[in-house]
């Protein structure tokens, strides 16, 4: 066959795009910026090299076959020393001069960005203690490989939280000097939770509509203790029921309390269902027993010490039952989060035991986020009613459910988790939640998004 200087040019340009995205694919699968290639010529001068000659190096920039730049750079502590291969990105940076403050974009290789990969040894024996690799936007997660007798173990950490621990994978360590992190997941996807990495933004659409919702009628509500509306629309107390007389300032608002603000979000489901929005009564009814003759027991025949757990349960118990057109009480509706995640966390005092879900408490603050984070891959959607247990400073102590609030997890546009609550009829930053009730547990419901959502 005679090939005309056109069809030549015709076919040499299409085995060009084709060898091109072959490529292309083999470095993107993931999406991840891939410095397996560059770290083939690093092993000599960096990785084994010992810590007096690699200091001897300079910062380098190199590129792999489609462009990807990446910096190779040594960082130490006081302990060990680590060298990084981390990808190229550029971030808006202010800058401070006489004349004012300007932005300016700047290049910058994160340490911890995703596809960055981090060797650290140990300074004192030059021992290698694990390599990381970073495959997120989110920097705190990441899966680590550490040797014991040549083999490589791994570890998968969300927010300071080990979702694996200490899992044999049958592969040498060396192996990971210049291992892809594609290699990595084929390696490991039978033995290393990769379900929580299977995250698509599209997933979150709903959840997102609720938030922007939400956060768009907050300028109309008012928070009033002890305050919320019947199945009728009347403003009532949660306390007793009775219909509430509302204040000058209050008539252009809608008023509600910490539990009637989540009565408000759950109406906003169910009205656009049943018409009409959900009975005060059965919401305050108890879900947890105490003895009569215990100092729980006794103080609950005086306070609701577990109003707000009880108030979150049949909330979610109640929205289900409307769904389903099946009752459920909160007994039989599945609605508690009780999901293990976590084996372990880290800690500044080492590696510490993680307690899990508590029954009729929840879980520790301090682990919050890697839970949500697990739980929003997982079920993307789904938000929550959170109940707050905290510590009452009395003589004797005890833990009571006063705090509540509604959490969204989610999963943005570039695949960087997130977290929006709302609480006391504002918006709340998840970090300064946590802090205030650092000391507390948080008990979860979920409740399944809905598209539409109409609180008024």
């Amino acid at each position: 066959m005679v090939f005309s200087k056109k069809n030549k040019f015709f076919l040499f340009g299409l085995l060009f795009f084709l060898f091109f995205s072959s490529v292309y694919a083999e470095y993107n699968r993931d999406g991840i910026p891939d410095s397996s290639e560059i770290r083939q010529s690093l092993e000599q001068t960096w990785f084994y090299a010992p810590l007096s000659n690699v200091r001897m190096n300079k910062a380098e920039i190199r590129t792999n076959r489609i462009g990807e730049k990446f910096q190779v750079r040594l960082e130490e502590t006081e302990k060990d020393f680590a060298i990084f291969v981390s990808p190229h990105t550029k971030m808006e940076v202010d800058v401070y001069t006489e004349d004012g403050m300007h932005t300016e974009i700047q290049d910058v290789y994160p340490g911890d960005s995703k596809g960055s990969w981090v060797l650290i040894k140990d300074k004192k024996t030059g021992n290698p203690l694990r390599i990381r690799y970073y495959f997120t936007n989110n920097s705190e997660v990441y899966v680590q490989f550490f040797p014991l007798k040549d083999m490589a173990y791994a570890d998968f950490v969300i927010y300071n939280c080990y979702a694996s621990r200490s899992i044999p994978t049958g592969i040498p360590f060396k192996k990971f000097y210049t291992a892809s992190f594609a290699q990595v997941k084929k390696w490991t996807e039978s033995k290393l939770p990769w379900k929580y990495d299977n995250v698509s933004s599209d997933d979150y659409l709903e959840i997102l509509q609720m938030i922007g919702v939400i956060r768009e009628k907050l300028p109309e509500l008012l928070f009033i203790e002890n305050a919320c509306y019947d199945e009728e629309g009347k403003p009532v107390y949660i306390s007793n029921g009775k219909e509430r007389q509302l204040k000058p300032e209050e008539i252009d608002k809608t008023t509600l309390s910490s539990a009637g603000f989540l009565k408000w979000i759950i109406d906003g489901i169910n009205e656009p269902l049943t018409g009409s929005y959900l009975k005060l009564s059965p919401l305050t009814e108890e879900t947890v027993s105490y003895s009569e003759n215990g100092h729980y027991g006794i103080t609950n025949s005086k306070f609701a010490i577990s109003f707000t757990l009880d108030w979150t349960r049949n909330l979610a118990a109640a929205i289900s039952s409307v769904r389903t057109k099946h009752f459920f009480t909160y007994k039989d509706s599945g609605v508690d989060v009780k999901e293990e995640f976590f084996s372990a966390q880290i800690t500044e005092d080492g590696i510490k035991s993680v307690a899990g879900y508590i029954k009729d408490s929840g879980y520790e603050t301090e682990n919050l986020k890697a839970i949500l984070y697990a739980l929003s891959s997982m079920e993307p959607w789904t938000f929550y009613l959170a109940a707050v247990r905290e510590t009452v400073k009395v003589s004797p102590e005890i833990k009571v459910f006063n705090e509540c609030a509604a959490i969204f997890p989610y999963f943005d546009s570039k695949q960087k988790f997130n977290v929006a609550v709302f609480k006391d009829c504002a918006e709340v930053d998840f970090d300064s939640f946590c802090s205030r009730f650092f000391e507390s547990t948080v008990h979860l419901v979920k409740v399944q998004t809905a598209k539409e959502f109409y609180p008024k």
